[in-house]
């Protein structure tokens, strides 16, 4: 199976061109920097940069929302290929197809380091001394348990 899931920021705005003929194709081409887990300084952020083309409407969606520091989630599969060059040197390419990629945070929260919380609308519960979460009042209803 060949299936993807990246979570990052867009290096650069996509850099968007349509196919020739009569149905033009959108093709979104962006890099995505991905965080590495674990780093093995521990003063430096460590990140993969990640080669990723979206086709169709998912090229017109980048090309629309997609802007440089967005972050977003990724899903599609790894493909290889291979071209040669100007000067006749065999270059080798991996690359995500992007099959669908949406938002993780909203806009307003883009940048302030909140770890990608995505507001509700509902205040969000503070943590006691405890350990424990407090639940506000009024909210029993939606508690998925009695």
């Amino acid at each position: 199976m060949n299936r993807v899931i990246l979570i990052g920021r867009l290096t650069r705005d996509p850099e968007v061109r349509y196919s020739q003929g009569e149905n033009a194709t959108a093709v979104a081409r962006y890099t995505l920097a991905v965080d590495r887990r674990f780093n093995r300084n521990n003063d430096e952020q460590n990140a993969d940069f990640i080669g990723c083309v979206a086709f169709g409407r998912a090229g017109e969606f980048a090309e629309k929302y997609l802007h440089k520091g967005t972050r977003i989630a990724v899903t599609g599969r790894i493909q290889t290929g291979s071209y040669t060059n100007k000067d006749g040197v065999k270059v080798y390419t991996t690359d995500v197809v992007v099959e669908d990629h949406e938002f993780v945070e909203s806009k307003n929260s883009a940048g302030n380091g909140d770890g990608g919380f995505v507001p509700t609308g509902r205040p969000e519960p503070a943590a006691a001394g405890d350990g424990f979460m407090n639940i506000p009042d009024g909210i029993d209803e939606e508690l998925p348990f009695n």
